[in-house]
Formats: structure tokens, sequence, C-alpha cells
């Protein structure tokens, strides 16, 4: 019986120093741990936000928010991994897979901004021409192309 006491005593200071240096790390690095793990996180597209493609349409948020939504779910290699009330994140594939971010601020009761941000620039001016256009092509084969990055206030109305 002692044998087991004196085997259990290392494990136990052992969970101990780690639920303790879990605890000093903050719960947002161990709970921002578990979405990388599950492949969840949306951190690198939060990040890459000082760099994102913007525009203000001419939508109140929840119409605007509905109607990305949908182009996004018709996204060809585009897959929505994350939502909240202000963002959908999505990971698109073209080759590689790739996070985008797609960020909603309303402006006033008839405008919303849309920030899509991404690490990748080429598939972020991807993403955003497709919003911005209101389109979503179903073509097989690499989309993404070169755009210039659309002015901060530019207003557009989604199709």
């Amino acid at each position: 019986m002692n044998d087991i006491k004196k085997a259990a005593n290392p494990f136990a200071i052992f969970v101990i120093c780690i639920a303790l240096s879990a605890l000093m790390t903050g719960c947002v690095s161990l709970k921002e741990g578990v979405k990388i793990f599950e492949g969840t996180s949306t951190k690198d597209v939060e990040d890459a936000r000082k760099n994102a493609s913007v525009k203000v349409f001419n939508y109140g948020y929840d119409i605007c928010y509905a109607k990305t939504e949908k182009l996004l779910q018709n996204l060809t290699s585009a897959s929505i991994y994350a939502k909240t009330k202000d963002m959908i994140a999505i990971y698109y594939i073209d080759p590689d897979t790739t996070p985008v971010g797609v960020f909603f601020k309303a402006v006033d009761a008839a405008h919303t901004q849309v920030e899509v941000s991404s690490p990748s620039s080429p598939t972020k001016e991807y993403v955003a021409k497709v919003i911005f256009s209101g389109t979503a092509p179903k073509a097989a084969g690499s989309s993404i192309i070169k755009i210039r990055k659309p002015s901060a206030y530019s207003h557009g109305v989604m199709k």
C-alpha cells in the first residue's frame, strides 16, 4: 500500500504543476491553444486585419452578413470553420489551405463595412473580389488572381 502512495505522489505533483502553469499563462492562451489544435483558431486572420481589404456596402448589418455567408457557402474550395456575430472565417483551398477572415461592422442602419483578411495576400484579394463583386465562381482550377486593394470607403451593392 505504501508503494502505491509513493508512486501516486509524484504523479499528483506533476498534475498540479501542469494545472498551475496553465492557470498562470492565462485562460486565453489555453483556450487559443485548444482552438489551434482543433483547427478553429482565428488568430491568424485577426492579426492580418491591419492589411485587410475593406468595402462599405449599402446593406444593413444582418442582410450583409447573411448575403456574405451565403456567398461563402457557394464558393468552390472554401469551407466555413468559425463564425461569431461579427466574423466568418473560412479555409480556402487553392492549392494550399489558407485561412481567410471576413469581419463585419455596422456603419449605420443602412451600411455595413466588410473587411477581408488573410495571411496570404493573393487569397485575401481573391476572396475580397468575390465578396465585393457579389458573385462566387464555381469553375474548376486555380481561381486566385491579382487585383488592387479597394478604397477603404468605397461603396458597393452585392447582387
